[in-house]
């Protein structure tokens, strides 16, 4: 495929290669999206705005020139607002490739990172020389000024030109917390969301901390995804529950999506409304529990991204449409085209842990907004390795109502 080199959210020659669920290939101009789609979908979007998450400065202990890439946080709350997860590099730019970036020095706690008008202090090294847990010596306000003064997007070498910020933010972004663009949402207009409605079609948002897409080392890379803060408002559950209940589909603008409700289903029984962290790897063993189809942008074999693919798809149904794309000169990376894939409802078949009366939970009656259901049933139960605080919860949380 051909990267996508010019920052251009939706350009008039954008395309959508369409997998649906039984395997048959269509290509599409991109702005048909909407015709693509059924009136009574849901469609749940990440709203999160991209940080300026790349900052020069110094090492201060050696005085050596670096770049720090912010990547993650232990979660949304305001209490960790200061603290990071960082990838580091050493002299260098966007214009060298991140596979050909030098090694930062060798990091100590304490060590003090001058980044701009802002200091950061190296809370723990981690397991890889390139990955630092930080924390801003900076009150919240002044941490916004100096990350808005300072700080620019995460860029990689296929982009020539330098980004802007109003490059990376999504047409609905919000709450800034994503470290590269929810970049499937790019798609996503105003004109769109409203002939979504026209249509019949419900629209709903998460905040999903989107993390990087690459530090320039193998073996960094293969964690990717990091863990992965989220947070998903009581209205996006409710529509999710009565989506469900209505035997309607679910449909993610991205993989950060995906991977938000399917962790949460996992962890909780059901989406549950409130903050969480997704630790969760999704490929072709994951048994998706809440997506059935998925927008996303066009993903090289090999990544994190076209691993989670490979829950909605085979491999050989991948394999075609890979072929499709680059015979059709498809572009790709974050400003290229996209695909929509439909979950082969061939490989699921949803099970259930046991019955549940309605009348056990009066607080479930008229939850999402219609006669709600005599019986609701909960996910079938799977590992997961977060925990979230139960005041954080909505009192629906655990129910969910199953489609046949």
């Amino acid at each position: 495929m051909i990267p996508a080199d010019r920052p251009i959210q939706r350009p008039a020659t954008a395309r959508l290669l369409y997998l649906d669920e039984h395997g048959a290939i269509r290509h599409a101009p991109r702005s048909q999206l909407v015709a693509l789609l059924r009136p009574g979908d849901l469609v749940i979007a990440n709203d999160a705005a991209t940080l300026p998450a790349s900052l020069h400065g110094l090492h201060a202990r050696t005085g050596r020139s670096i770049e720090v890439r912010l990547a993650g946080k232990p979660s949304l709350a305001h209490r960790d607002a200061q603290r990071f997860i960082a990838v580091a590099f050493g002299p260098g730019d966007y214009h060298t490739r991140t596979e050909d970036r030098p090694l930062p020095p060798a990091f100590e706690v304490g060590d003090e990172l001058e980044l701009g008008s802002l200091i950061a202090r190296v809370e723990r090294v981690l397991d890889h020389p390139r990955l630092l847990a930080l924390r801003f010596d900076a009150e919240i306000d002044e941490l916004w000024r100096g990350l808005a003064t300072h700080g620019r997007p995460i860029q990689y070498a296929h982009m020539k030109e330098p980004l802007a910020l109003w490059d990376v933010w999504t047409s609905i972004a919000g709450m800034p917390a994503a470290y590269e663009p929810p970049s499937a949402g790019f798609a996503l207009d105003w004109q769109m969301l409203a002939d979504f409605e026209a249509r019949g079609i419900e629209f709903a948002t998460v905040t999903h901390a989107a993390g990087i897409s690459s530090t320039g080392d193998p073996e960094l890379d293969r964690r990717l995804p990091l863990d992965e803060p989220y947070r998903i408002p009581v209205a996006t559950e409710e529509a999710i529950a009565a989506a469900l209940c209505e035997h309607r589909r679910i449909v993610a603008i991205g993989t950060t999506v995906v991977r938000a409700l399917e962790h949460s289903a996992a962890t909780f029984g059901s989406v549950a409304a409130g903050d969480g962290v997704a630790t969760n790897r999704i490929g072709p063993e994951t048994q998706l529990r809440v997506v059935d189809a998925i927008l996303s942008g066009t993903h090289e074999p090999g990544t994190s991204h076209y691993q989670l693919l490979q829950a909605f798809a085979d491999r050989s149904a991948l394999r075609r449409a890979d072929d499709a794309l680059r015979s059709a000169g498809y572009r790709s990376h974050e400003f290229g085209d996209s695909v929509l894939i439909e979950r082969d409802t061939r490989r699921y078949s949803r099970q259930t842990a046991g019955a549940i009366e309605v009348e056990d939970f009066p607080e479930m009656q008229g939850l999402v907004g219609r006669p709600a259901p005599r019986i609701l049933r909960r996910f079938a139960p799977a590992s997961a390795h977060v925990v979230q605080e139960s005041h954080c919860l909505s009192p629906a949380r655990g129910l969910v109502c199953l489609r046949d």
